[in-house]
């Protein structure tokens, strides 16, 4: 399958590129390109502020007589987004950035400020210790001791990884002490809360107590038997009460009727069959014994 855009040209057979003329070109043309601000910066004309990556069609061209071993340096025309005053700023490989050259302001920067005092004091420094010997030992035993710090904390840190590494790469031990912390207290709450309940039945079943208690009928007689929860006082000895002293006074006499009718003892059929013929009028003889 052809491709859709073809980039292969007509060449004729009497094609010579020798015959080409050449084009004249400037030594230091300029060239548009299309960029970004490097840093933020202030417009001297108008006082318009430009952010940093505000993108614009730039003119760059190669510095004349300017370089940093050997590496070239570029500068770049731009124009203020409020005026359009041009602005020029140039590469610096020195420091790795840019200079602002002309018609803008660079705005204040503090980590480039911060940079620039730490190599003031490290160049005191040094021109003190030259001047001063004791003043070199004093910062030397400084660093030393600074040092030896940094090395115990690392000590330390390879320590904690190597107890991590042996007890689990996926392991938190922290995470888990805690966990066993609250399963045990949650264990122990359990426990006292069962023996609580425990404690709670025993002081129920001391407080009520299930009776059965008969239901008289309508003929007088002791018929069927109910089930009565009845409430006392628990004691501190423990001892409980009797049945028959915590029920009412018609209830006990029902009970001591249905105690003598059980305990009566039941009449013979011999008394039952006298019993009938006396009250027909008949007497009975007993038949006597002849002796001779």
């Amino acid at each position: 399958m052809s491709e859709r855009k073809v980039l292969n040209k007509y060449f004729p057979p009497d094609f010579d590129p020798d015959l080409i003329p050449r084009r004249k070109v400037p030594r230091n043309s300029q060239q548009v390109v299309r960029l970004m601000a490097p840093f933020s910066m202030r417009c001297n004309t108008c006082g318009e502020y430009i952010y940093k990556g505000k993108k614009f069609n730039a003119r760059k061209e190669t510095v004349e007589g300017e370089d940093y071993y050997g590496i070239k340096i570029f500068r770049f025309y731009i124009k203020c987004t409020l005026c359009s005053a041009e602005i020029t700023f140039k590469t610096d490989p020195k420091n790795t950035d840019y200079t602002a050259e002309h018609g803008a302001s660079r705005n204040f920067e503090p980590w480039r400020e911060e940079a620039a005092v730490e190599e003031e004091d490290r160049l005191a420094k040094l021109e003190e210790e030259e001047n001063n010997p004791m003043k070199a030992l004093e910062n030397r035993t400084v660093d030393s001791k600074r040092e030896m710090d940094i090395l115990d904390a690392l000590q330390d840190i390879r320590a904690r990884n190597a107890r991590l590494e042996r007890a689990g790469n996926t392991v938190d031990v922290v995470e888990v002490l805690g966990k066993r912390e609250r399963e045990e207290e949650e264990n122990e709450e359990m426990k006292r809360k069962r023996l609580d309940d425990e404690e709670d039945e025993k002081l129920v079943r001391k407080v009520f107590s299930r009776v059965d208690m008969p239901v008289a009928s309508s003929s007088g007689a002791s018929g069927s038997s109910t089930t009565v929860t009845i409430k006392r006082k628990a004691d501190a000895t423990g001892d409980e009460p009797t049945v028959h002293s915590l029920l009412s006074d018609s209830a006990k006499s029902l009970l001591d009727v249905k105690k003598t009718i059980i305990l009566s003892p039941k009449p013979s059929e011999a008394k039952k069959k006298d019993v009938k013929r006396n009250s027909l009028g008949i007497k009975v003889m007993k038949k006597q014994k002849v002796t001779t």
